[in-house]
């Protein structure tokens, strides 16, 4: 599924919201639609663990609830992680970053470093890529934070462990225009003339609020985790465990980061109603597996 689109991924979702009789929220006017907020959606041919919406439902429903009812009725491949109530707005203002990892077949490590070097030297590099507004040029540079070459065969086949085989981690702003993983490398290809034989494989790894001093990426659910979850007890067992698997900070990259294992993504937010009738947002937050 990493070649699903954003709206492939949105009508597989309003269709599971139907399947499972989530109390949707709509919108007013001739022809409304379910109250969905997409933020900061990965671009076709990425795979991703840390994709984010929102929901608005028309009436008060456990997060754990909707979490299973919406991932019972997602397509295979695209799993829900979490729901959590939404006690802070403001979702879209604290993805300020992605990590992406990279894996470049055929590109030797120690030549991958050399292009990253000489990037990463760079004041400025400018790109052109195709936009909804025709060609752009800008420039890269400033919203790269972090780059660095991994070393290792982290999920190669025995066979292939001697052919050359690098990947890169990124953390990477995000800026108007977005600048993505693949402008990343056509800026390579421009400093370095890095140029993989084959397709890279890119997956996003997290996205939240960025720690500018050390370049981390922190978990933009947990304001709006309750107190509770933070507490031991038996009735926490499975929400803590669910939070095991919750979308991490990333670590600073140091040229020996620990691989990623498969790929996969995450989305979004939900709303319920408190006692008074006022609107209560909440959080889902969907895995998505990609093969």
């Amino acid at each position: 599924m990493r070649f699903a689109s954003h709206r492939d991924i949105a009508r597989a979702l309003e269709r599971a919201l139907r399947r499972a009789s989530v109390p949707m929220a709509f919108s007013a006017g001739f022809s409304p639609h379910p109250k969905v907020s997409y933020t900061g959606a990965a671009p076709t041919g990425v795979a991703s663990e840390a994709e984010y919406l929102e929901l608005v439902l028309a009436e008060a429903r456990e997060p754990e609830r909707v979490r299973a009812d919406i991932d019972a009725a997602m397509p295979e491949g695209i799993d829900v992680l979490e729901v959590v109530e939404a006690r802070q707005a403001g979702l879209a203002d604290r993805l300020q970053a992605s990590a992406w990892q990279v894996e470049m077949d055929g590109v030797d490590p120690d030549d991958a470093a050399r292009a990253v070097a000489a990037y990463a030297a760079t004041d400025s590099v400018e790109v052109e890529r195709m936009t909804k507004k025709g060609r752009r040029r800008f420039d890269t540079r400033p919203a790269v934070v972090r780059i660095d070459v991994c070393s290792g065969s982290h999920g190669r086949v025995p066979g292939e462990h001697d052919t050359a085989y690098a990947i890169l981690r990124m953390v990477v702003r995000h800026t108007t225009p977005a600048v993505r993983p693949d402008d990343v490398l056509t800026g390579l290809l421009r400093v370095a003339d890095l140029a993989p034989p084959s397709s890279p494989v890119m997956t996003r790894l997290a996205q939240g609020p960025l720690d500018e001093a050390t370049g981390a990426i922190a978990d933009p659910l947990t304001e709006d985790r309750p107190e509770a979850l933070t507490s031991p007890g038996p009735a926490n067992d499975n929400a803590d465990e669910r939070r095991d698997d919750a979308p991490r900070p990333s670590t600073p990259m140091d040229g020996t980061a620990r691989m990623c294992g498969p790929e996969a993504g995450n989305m979004g937010e939900t709303t319920g109603l408190r006692p008074d009738g006022t609107p209560v947002p909440s959080a889902v937050t969907q895995r998505r597996q990609f093969s």
